[in-house]
């Protein structure tokens, strides 16, 4: 049993433990062949063989040793010593540097709350070490980013330290493999054993969320196995899609690489797909129009552009529905001068479908969408000139997103895709329902608004 005091391999002392996880052990030492003028401080990490310890976790343990062998970064605790001990139990020891500070974990516990400014200078150096790993050759991935591996040194810089995470078994219809990473801050395809840079991005999302909220990540809300946590935080929109991009659940549509996160995080903006640009600006040839104040946002998107080719084609559908409608109107006048039962029931149905149609094309053709937003609540109303058609409202503490999307539109024959349209749209999601609106808008005029929208609602809160 080891104790304080206790002197081991003739070199270490040990002055206080550090951390006690089942078979593993770990300590604050002094390395008694350091010259005293020296700092002679340093980790020992204990891991003794049997009972609940495998081969795997041996095998993994040393794997750590053998890489902080090879790393050379100032922010990665040095390599100093490997060894075994036989002493009735085989206990296999890591010696490596002691980083004087206190983990992020030990800070959260103490009540500390990160600011965004200090949260983003946090992330900048995680980045700047993962860049370093990610691109040795063979890639070293660390699968275990948390507040408990991240140090804050006396110096006020990050390390990151730990390289053996904890680890468990899982087996699979007869295939077994080592489980690495800690619940809630592992992404889903570190449990099928198959990590990759991208899976280290996730494990510092997750932290980040922590160290805003001062909630562990797998204590927040889940939906569509994102964490939820915009409610909980008060920071920049853009830094919130960042992190958005980083905690992807599926690794295809997470940032891919440590270098376009850094890129992106010190760009402060990015789309859809994760790569950077500059902030959307208006079309220059775009006819919506964008009113803010403070406490409301109008948004007036136009009606069709009438050119040459419409105006002849407008002309000739309504002479069309005319004729048919006159018709119509006719045969109806016919049987309620003659009282014919028969005429009046063939022709009232066709006069209000007539009239159905005339509506719907008058709305098509002539009317112009109107998305208001204020302090309690957003709608989107349609106009026919001077006349509010209808209007669907909601409240605006409700919204979760506001996004550019897509629709399809289809035509069917004999239950085979002829043809297909997409058009793009902007898409307002709220706790419950969607609210979409700009149909036939560019891309760009959708991404703006979205932008435009997102932005307000941000300083409104």
């Amino acid at each position: 049993m080891l104790q304080t005091e206790q002197i081991i391999q003739n070199r270490y002392k040990l002055e206080r433990q550090l951390g006690n996880n089942a078979a593993r052990q770990t300590w604050l030492a002094t390395d008694l062949s350091v010259d005293s003028t020296k700092d002679s401080r340093v980790v020992v990490k204990l891991l003794a063989f049997g009972g609940t310890v495998q081969w795997d976790d041996l095998k993994l343990f040393e794997r750590e040793a053998q890489i902080l062998k090879h790393l050379e970064h100032p922010k990665i605790p040095k390599y100093i010593d490997y060894f075994s001990i036989d002493d009735r139990v085989l206990w296999f020891g890591l010696v490596e540097e002691y980083i004087p500070g206190n983990s992020l974990k030990e800070l959260l516990v103490q009540g500390k709350r990160f600011s965004e400014k200090e949260v983003k200078k946090i992330a900048t150096e995680v980045l700047n070490i993962l860049i370093y790993l990610h691109k040795l050759n063979p890639a070293v991935l660390h699968r275990d980013i948390k507040p408990s591996n991240l140090i804050l040194g006396e110096d006020n810089d990050i390390y990151l330290v730990d390289f053996g995470a904890v680890q468990d078994k899982a087996a699979k219809e007869g295939v077994t493999f080592t489980v690495v990473g800690t619940y809630g801050y592992a992404p889903m395809e570190q449990f099928g054993g198959k990590a990759v840079p991208a899976s280290d991005l996730y494990g510092l999302g997750a932290t980040i969320i922590h160290l805003l909220t001062g909630i562990p990540p797998a204590d927040l809300p889940v939906r569509d196995l994102k964490i939820q946590f915009h409610d909980k935080v008060n920071i920049k929109d853009n830094f919130i899609t960042w992190i958005e991009k980083i905690i992807e659940p599926s690794v295809e549509r997470r940032l891919s690489s440590a270098t376009v996160a850094l890129e992106a995080l010190e760009s402060n903006t990015l789309n859809n797909s994760g790569h950077i640009f500059q902030p959307f600006r208006k079309p220059i040839h775009s006819l919506v129009q964008i009113r803010k104040t403070p406490r409301k946002l109008n948004i007036i998107l136009p009606r069709k552009r009438i050119d040459n080719i419409r105006v002849i084609a407008l002309i000739v559908k309504y002479l069309i529905i005319g004729t048919l409608g006159l018709g119509f109107l006719t045969f109806t006048a016919v049987g309620i001068v003659t009282t014919s039962m028969v005429s009046l029931a063939v022709s009232l149905p066709l006069v209000l479908i007539w009239l159905a149609i005339i509506d719907q094309f008058v709305i098509s053709d002539f009317g112009n969408q109107r998305i208001f937003f204020n302090e309690e609540q957003f709608g989107i109303e349609l106009w026919i000139f001077t006349f509010r058609r209808n209007i669907r409202t909601a409240k605006v503490r409700e919204i979760r997103d506001v996004f550019q999307s897509i629709i399809r539109l289809a035509k069917e024959d004999n239950l085979q895709l002829e043809s297909h349209q997409e058009k793009e749209m902007i898409t307002i999601q709220t706790d419950s329902k969607r609210f979409s609106f700009g149909i036939g808008l560019s891309a760009q005029e959708c991404m703006w608004i979205a932008q435009e929208i997102k932005d307000w609602l941000h300083h409104k809160m």
